[in-house]
């Protein structure tokens, strides 16, 4: 399984400590050797200032050794560092540790009325957030991850967007909520960064590219573990411009999470459309068991072909950090899949062939296709005698054809407004130098 692997391409795009989470799956799933494994863990905890998880670490690659005299020295350096830390963040610590101040945190909406409040009545200095960032940085580096996301909070509530540290906050509090698992909050700190990314005009197009292709990859710890991150997931990466790009252009392995949030989401059926061609153009630089299998079954119809398909999806699924809780639901509509395009096609289907395409025995697949008649998802009869499974006709009703001719038009509207005033600008431009050349002749 190590060949479907994605772990060594997405984790340029993360933080060090996001990573530990991929090498803890890793470790658990038993792909790669336990002692690289190990290594690996022990290479990104010696840049950070979690000493005592790196002598864990070593013990168990040396556990007839001591851990090395260096780490205790490391250990105090890192005790002295965050008192001196602290004792520079003082006076903004007490501030959070007063209930007044804490309240009015709570009930303020206006920045500039809440820094005006904490001037006149606390005596505060915007100048000391310098020292309470560093000190949040440093925490996080602990892996303190509650502390982080409480200096960092307050961080961005008093401070301006044009601070010279407001996007490292940002990021900075959005690896805290997700390494917390706070995932409602990550959510919304996700959300902050994307705008703050889409608002703003890096030095070059570059650096955009490279903000939303992290962006991309941090998201997925989100997507993943909220019931419509599936939903959020096919919308931004699908049917937002700038980050479709982004994956096109740095990432195309994204798609293997951008195709499973749209198996396994029925009521996004009309996104399929979209994702193939996708996938169709980027076929040559990426592919993998789960987007081949909705080459073979949407573009070659090759039924033999998804079949053998969907069973190595099954292994890549198991296998995959961000997947793995989606592998009950991606069997069901994969298989689900398979047999409405197959309905499409045959009106009069053999459930013993049928089962064979599914990867399930003959009487699972007649029991799973009785569910399903009983679930009123599907127009059929079943023939017992001749273990036929017959289809009924079954148009599609006019709000449904509705639903789906005006699914994305408002993304898609927003993509063409962007794209109007992107000529707009480029023509304004044009004219600008034109004048100026008429103007030094």
């Amino acid at each position: 399984m190590a060949k479907w692997d994605l772990t060594n391409m997405l984790g340029p795009y993360l933080d060090r400590h996001l990573v530990f989470p991929l090498l803890e799956f890793l470790s658990a799933k038993q792909i790669y050797d336990q002692k690289d494994i190990l290594e690996a863990k022990l290479a990104l905890l010696n840049k950070t200032n979690m000493v005592d998880y790196s002598i864990d670490v070593t013990k168990l690659l040396h556990p007839n050794e001591d851990a090395p005299e260096s780490f205790k020295v490391r250990r105090q350096e890192v005790l002295n560092q965050l008192h001196q830390l602290t004792d520079e963040a003082s006076p903004t610590l007490n501030l959070l540790k007063n209930d007044d101040v804490m309240k009015n945190i709570s009930q303020q909406r206006d920045t500039k009325g809440l820094l005006t409040y904490l001037t006149k009545e606390h005596n505060f200095n915007i100048e000391n957030m310098e020292s309470m960032y560093k000190l949040a940085k440093f925490m996080y580096e602990c892996g303190n991850y509650s502390a982080t996301t409480s200096y960092l909070y307050f961080y961005l509530i008093v401070t301006p967007p044009t601070d010279k540290n407001y996007l490292n906050v940002l990021w900075g509090k959005l690896a805290a909520e997700i390494l917390g698992q706070n995932w409602e909050s990550a959510l919304d700190d996700l959300n902050k960064l994307k705008e703050y990314i889409d608002a703003n005009t890096f030095s070059n197009s570059l650096q955009s590219l490279q903000q939303r292709s992290w962006l991309i990859h941090w998201s997925l710890f989100i997507f993943f573990n909220l019931d419509k991150g599936r939903d959020l997931i096919i919308d931004m990466f699908l049917y937002r411009p700038n980050y479709l790009n982004a994956i096109q252009t740095m990432c195309p392995h994204i798609l293997r999470y951008l195709a499973t949030a749209v198996i396994v989401n029925r009521s996004r059926r009309s996104a399929l459309r979209d994702l193939v061609k996708v996938i169709q153009q980027e076929s040559y630089t990426y592919k993998d068991p789960i987007t081949e299998f909705l080459e073979h079954l949407y573009v070659n119809f090759d039924f033999e072909g998804a079949r053998q398909k969907l069973h190595e999806c099954q292994e890549v699924v198991y296998n995959d950090f961000f997947l793995i809780a989606c592998l009950d639901d991606f069997v069901e509509n994969a298989r689900l899949m398979i047999f409405e395009t197959f309905c499409r096609i045959h009106q009069c289907i053999s459930i013993g062939m049928l089962a064979e395409k599914l990867n399930m025995k003959p009487d699972e697949a007649e029991c799973w296709i009785v569910n399903l008649i009983r679930n009123a998802r599907l127009d059929a009869k079943i023939d017992s005698k001749l273990a036929h499974v017959v289809m009924g006709t079954q148009p599609l009703s006019p709000y449904q054809q509705l639903l789906e001719k005006v699914d994305s038009l408002s993304v898609k509207s927003e993509a063409l407004i962007a794209l109007i005033e992107r000529k707009v600008k480029q023509k304004s431009g044009d004219n600008r130098w034109g004048q100026q050349q008429e103007f030094n002749n």
